[in-house]
């Protein structure tokens, strides 16, 4: 019986898979439908080709800049603009996940009564509606331009992130060592204390170096809106065509995303 169930589960014989289109001109037609639009849609757009000449030269200059970067002209601006950036990225996250812990504990259904679950997940819900640039831009036009808004903007979106993660987390630990830990007549406090931290202590500690890598990404894209941080410096660099400065601050951002990325990864081999 086992060799007749091993004769069925593997095919020893090659079986052609189902086609597309059983005749030949079908495909013929189909892909010529496909041309036909690719050409339409491309005939449609209005492009400027004065614009795009005029680009292309702009984007040559550009790439010389990259490939030969200043780092010296502008250096007190960039690095008033890095100290602001790793500034907003450092209490951002700090902030975020303090916040976020107690949200994302008040999210998980398996711990909180239904009107905290439902606040909780709408606050979660609120801050993953926007995205970080446009929040930036609500935030610079309430508090004015500098890192101040930075730092408002990076926390909030710290928290829908760590706090969803958070969440589901909880809801995915083990029923069990919960059950026994309330069968010994622990407060819900406890119960959180020595059966809920102990599984989800890992994963949140991943979570939170996994955030500051992106809001470091995130403070240099924010700051063009104003928001403070390189990417002013960035943006303050481009418009005055200062493509060499620019190139120099681009490589300082991989730099620094490449040490953050290859730490953060350490680190949380290490704990897990």
């Amino acid at each position: 019986m086992s060799t007749s169930l091993s004769t069925s589960s593997n095919p020893t014989q090659w079986r052609r898979p189902p086609v597309m289109f059983k005749r030949r001109w079908h495909g013929y037609l189909f892909l010529a439908a496909i041309v036909i639009y690719l050409i339409t849609a491309t005939w449609s757009i209005e492009v400027d080709w004065g614009r795009v000449q005029e680009g292309m030269a702009r984007g040559w200059r550009f790439l010389q800049g990259f490939l030969v970067p200043d780092f010296t002209t502008r250096w007190r601006d960039i690095q008033q603009g890095l100290i602001e950036s790793l500034t907003m990225t450092w209490t951002s996250t700090l902030a975020g996940i303090l916040i976020s812990i107690p949200i994302g504990i008040g999210a998980a259904r398996n711990l909180a009564p239904a009107p905290i679950y439902f606040l909780c997940r709408s606050i979660i819900t609120l801050s993953r509606s926007f995205q970080e640039i446009i929040i930036a831009i609500l935030l610079v036009a309430m508090f004015g331009f500098g890192p101040f808004a930075g730092f408002l903007t990076l926390t909030f979106a710290s928290i829908g992130f760590v706090a969803k993660l958070l969440a589901e987390e909880i809801e995915a630990c083990e029923a069990v060592q919960i059950e026994a830990i309330r069968a010994t007549g622990a407060g819900w406090w406890q119960v959180v204390n020595y059966a809920v931290q102990p599984q989800v202590m890992p994963r949140l500690i991943g979570l939170s170096l996994y955030r500051l890598d992106i809001n470091f990404r995130e403070s240099s894209v924010i700051g063009i809106v104003g928001a403070g941080g390189i990417g002013a410096t960035l943006n303050t660099a481009i418009d005055r065509y200062e493509y060499d400065s620019a190139g120099a601050i681009l490589i300082m951002i991989i730099a620094i995303v490449l040490v953050v990325e290859y730490s953060s990864s350490y680190i949380r081999r290490w704990v897990q």
